[in-house]
């Protein structure tokens, strides 16, 4: 059984960072594609960033110059760090994970991490 769990999520003043992380837990897991998703209130949830298993990234436009996606294979864990936060980047944070089952990815979720900046 596969499981994202995340962490890092939290309240901070507009200008400020934080890291926020995702550890896949699981034996012997093969992981493709890992990214982070954000949902503010009233709005859909959106892709804010990905990486894939070569190292490759992308981001929404709203992002760049901002957050630094990365992940550590050997932990499977998948890394946001957020500088220079606005108050528009409030919003609960997934991570999602394509994880290999045989010869299909499948699609994993964490549980979400709430990320708040205002003063």
């Amino acid at each position: 059984q596969v499981q994202l769990v995340e962490s890092g999520g939290g309240l901070v003043q507009p200008g400020g960072s934080l890291r926020l992380s995702c550890a896949a837990s699981g034996s012997r897991i093969s992981i493709n594609a890992m990214g982070w998703y954000r949902q503010a209130p009233g709005k859909e949830r959106e892709l804010v960033a990905r990486i894939t298993s070569g190292g490759t990234t992308y981001y929404v436009d709203s992002v760049k110059a901002r957050f630094t996606i990365s992940r550590d294979n050997a932990k499977n864990t998948v890394y946001l760090q957020m500088n220079s936060l606005k108050p528009e980047d409030t919003a609960v944070y997934y991570c999602n994970a394509d994880i290999w089952g045989g010869v299909r990815l499948y699609d994993y979720w964490g549980q979400g991490t709430q990320v708040t900046v205002s003063s």
